[in-house]
């Protein structure tokens, strides 16, 4: 059986009575349905009685295009003023045309968004928290039961993957978190030099540098700068992962998600954020005496001595407790949101653009607990 292309023709029928539409060919979806351009400009044009014939004597098989082609052309004779003839239409494509007439043909409406309540948005926005805080303490319950297989002696990931996190979320960061530290100290150093002038107190800019790094300003900015690198990449890499569908295979191998992906990331910050803020600490005062030394006249052995003296061990234990508290909200917030990536790629930048906020929220949050908690305890 020969196969040829869907095709038609549309001329004057004999004896000027209308309209001819011959069809002839295959139709069928792999060969689509051809343009109607041609019927509707000889439609357009016709002066004679407005019948349109169909003719189908060289017809192949054919399937729903040739119903869709037909349908359209009845709207344009319709559109032109003609009448259909059907009779050369084979019988079962008129009963499929009938039932297609059948159906009205669904008009779109512009939907008109409805006018929500302030109670309403409140409501609606409530139960969005609750539901991501929810979410957020079942990841860290799954975390916590995974930590605890761990301390136990499971193995449940490969020491090279956490030795490589390690690497990404420590010494790779030391760049940005150098340059960062330093320019904070500066400006500390600057704005506060030009304050205690005034007064006669320019040696407490030292004092003033050195007790704000290491208590407050080496934790934060190391966080907030781990959040924005770390954070995200951790989100990008798992919701990748998920797009892959590589977490669904881990799962159907048995092996946990939690404790294969997620668990490294989150040692790997836990036990880096504090040498990364003793790291921050040490740049930012250095960056304080820079500007010291080159505007107070300070010498090198004023500002070691009078930093010695604003740090106490207790300032300098609260920065290293505030890091590790910070490490883990950063790997935490950054898988979270890994993990609850959908299936497209666009959405492994919206879930990195999630990560990075509700990172750096979660830090502002935590440090604002903790200074009353400090102020509390007096330290």
């Amino acid at each position: 059986m020969s196969i040829t292309l869907p095709a038609f023709q549309i001329e004057e029928a004999d004896q000027n009575k209308g309209l001819v539409l011959h069809i002839r060919g295959t139709w069928s979806a792999a060969f689509g349905i051809p343009p109607l351009d041609a019927v509707r400009t000889v439609m357009a044009d016709f002066k004679g009685p407005r019948v349109l014939f169909v003719e189908s004597a060289a017809l192949g098989s054919w399937g729903s295009p040739l119903a869709a082609f037909l349908f359209e052309v009845e709207r344009l004779s319709e559109k032109f003023g003609f009448t259909l003839n059907n009779e050369g239409i084979p019988p079962s494509l008129q009963r499929l045309l009938n039932l297609a007439r059948a159906v009205p043909q669904r008009e779109l409406v512009d939907e008109v968004p409805l006018a929500r309540s302030l109670v309403y948005k409140l409501g609606t926005f409530s139960i969005s928290i609750a539901a991501d805080i929810m979410s957020f303490l079942t990841f860290v319950g799954e975390v916590a039961l995974s930590l605890g297989r761990f301390i136990r002696g499971a193995r449940p990931f490969r020491a090279r993957d956490f030795w490589l996190v390690l690497q990404e979320c420590g010494a790779e960061a030391l760049p940005i978190v150098t340059l960062i530290s330093f320019l904070v100290g500066l400006t500390m150093a600057f704005v506060g030099s030009i304050q205690l002038s005034a007064f006669g107190a320019s040696i407490y800019v030292a004092n003033l540098v050195g007790l704000v790094m290491v208590r407050e300003m080496g934790a934060t900015m190391a966080g907030i700068i781990l959040c924005g690198r770390t954070g995200a990449a951790f989100a990008s890499q798992i919701g990748s992962m998920k797009v892959s569908e590589e977490i669904d295979a881990l799962r159907t191998l048995g092996i946990s998600p939690i404790d294969y992906i997620v668990l490294p990331r989150l040692l790997a910050l836990f036990l880096m954020m504090p040498l990364l803020c003793l790291y921050a600490d040490f740049i930012g005062i250095l960056g304080g005496l820079s500007v010291s030394m080159w505007m107070l006249d300070l010498s090198l052995v004023q500002y070691v001595l009078q930093t010695q003296k604003a740090i106490t061990l207790a300032g300098f234990s609260t920065g290293i407790i505030k890091s590790t508290v910070f490490g883990a909200l950063v790997a935490l917030t950054g898988c979270l949101r890994g993990m609850q990536c959908g299936s497209n790629a666009a959405a492994i930048g919206a879930s990195a653009t999630s990560a990075v906020v509700t990172g750096i929220t979660s830090i502002v949050v935590a440090d604002a607990i903790f200074a009353v908690i400090f102020h509390v305890l007096d330290i």
